[in-house]
């Protein structure tokens, strides 16, 4: 897998969610920086092994 994509979304009770669009992966921060990192973190731990791992992830 070269890439993930996942979906960002205004959460109504404050702050934003994202959820992959292909893969069980979901997560959600305070702010947007934040949930990069959160993604980013998420994205490892669902593809441990690092040849796995997509390259690239796009928010949209």
């Amino acid at each position: 897998m070269t890439e993930i994509v996942f979906i960002v979304e205004d959460n109504p009770d404050g702050g934003y969610t994202a959820r992959a669009l292909t893969e069980s992966i979901f997560t959600q921060a305070d702010d947007i920086e934040t949930l990069r990192e959160m993604i980013r973190d998420a994205v490892h731990c669902h593809f441990p092994n690092e040849q796995n791992r997509p390259r690239r992830i796009l928010l949209k």
